[in-house]
């Protein structure tokens, strides 16, 4: 890692923040501090987590919270959020690193959310007898836990008191390896995103750009989906419909690439001058933070990374506000656009054309958006519950 990081800048994030976890553990614990400890990955797992985490953090004031991150996109966006009292990169995975951790960290409560199994951690835990669960996880038959040579890792998920899966698949294929502590909880982001709907997702920005137009929304573009949205925009003869792009990546010259590419009056969030900002037909937010909000605006939505193979962004920050959705081919690793493609509030394209026909046939429709739209909502409020099981079993687990 240390070598790669020469050559990738977000892996030198990861390892220079390493450098100083346990310092700032070793500041910031004390040995009488009573803590819980939460795991995530990257962002997403962090956003999976976070109704669970809120009402730990609600409940248990006195424990102190110590959350970990793996990848640097996790951790550089929630290094402050005050969910805990202390947020650092888990350190690499060695023996020596896992007995240092857990003797700064001592926690009395262990969540790991959705996967990032790191064994020596978790076998450590199991020997000094602590607690620990994994939440909204999904497992597949392919993955090494479930091989006959994937023995260290099937121990380490047996440190695990309790596992809380999204499916049914993934409660089967635990039992072929004889773990039976399993609870079907469904997947925590349903509860997360329907929360959503209870939180101010004014923009006023917004509400001048888009007027009384119709409002298309593109979340967490890459270049490929954005080709296809650029050509259809570029085509239109009408500026009865406003877009708004939210690229994943947010580098200026990647930013100035796409703005220059549409030859419709376009505008950057960092440029908007609201006294004439409706002008624009354009509207692409080159900051992160708003997207969610954003989709409160919106009629259609867009969500990227199903084109290419960088991996399908979240499809429920929309679905909840009741708009149909449209994404690319590739999904089949994201059982949640599955269920919305079979209830006929999701649909695929895989060129502009068929994005140009998916768009039109909604835009010529109000029912059809309607219908479209309340199949997503229902799909989400149908999920919800998660969070309710787990926090049940954990009051449990703790008398």
């Amino acid at each position: 890692m240390k070598f790669i990081s020469f050559f990738n800048q977000k892996l030198k994030l990861g390892v220079l923040g390493r450098k100083d976890a346990f310092k700032i553990l070793e500041t910031h614990i004390s040995q009488t501090d009573k803590t819980f400890w939460f795991h995530c990955a990257s962002l997403g797992e962090y956003e999976q987590g976070l109704p669970v985490f809120k009402e730990l953090r609600k409940t248990h004031p006195s424990h102190k919270i110590v959350l970990t991150f793996f990848s640097p996109s996790g951790y550089e966006i929630r290094k402050n959020t005050d969910i805990a009292d202390v947020v650092v990169y888990l350190p690499l995975d060695t023996k020596a690193n896992a007995k240092r951790f857990l003797d700064l960290v001592h926690p009395e409560l262990t969540i790991f959310v959705k996967y990032d199994i790191w064994p020596n951690i978790l076998i450590e835990l199991k020997k000094r007898h602590l607690k620990a669960i994994l939440i909204s996880a999904l497992f597949r038959e392919n993955q090494i836990y479930f091989k006959f040579y994937g023995g260290f890792m099937k121990k380490a998920l047996f440190a695990f008191q309790h596992i809380f899966t999204q499916d049914e698949s993934s409660k089967d294929l635990l039992k072929t390896i004889d773990y039976n502590h399993v609870t079907v909880s469904g997947d925590t982001r349903f509860d997360r995103v329907f929360s959503q709907l209870e939180q101010n997702n004014h923009l006023g920005f917004i509400e001048q750009f888009k007027g009384d137009k119709l409002c298309f929304v593109a979340g967490s573009t890459w270049p490929e989906d954005e080709a296809f949205l650029v050509e259809y925009i570029n085509s239109l003869e009408t500026n009865t419909i406003k877009f708004i792009i939210a690229p994943h990546n947010i580098k200026a010259t990647q930013i100035k690439k796409l703005k220059q590419s549409i030859n419709k009056k376009t505008v950057l969030f960092t440029e908007k001058d609201l006294s004439t900002i409706s002008s624009h037909q354009v509207l692409i937010l080159d900051t992160i933070g708003l997207l969610t909000k954003v989709y409160s605006y919106a009629n259609l939505a867009y969500v990227g990374g199903a084109v290419g193979k960088t991996g399908l962004h979240n499809t429920l920050e929309p679905a909840v506000f009741g708009i149909p959705i449209i994404i690319g081919e590739n999904y089949n690793k994201f059982p949640e656009a599955k269920f919305m493609i079979k209830n006929q509030g999701m649909f695929t394209i895989k060129n502009t054309k068929e994005l140009t026909q998916t768009i039109d046939n909604l835009r010529n429709s109000p029912k059809s958006i309607k219908t479209a739209g309340e199949a997503n909502l229902n799909y989400i409020k149908n999920n919800r519950g998660a969070v309710i099981q787990i926090l049940s079993f954990i009051r449990t687990y703790e008398d």
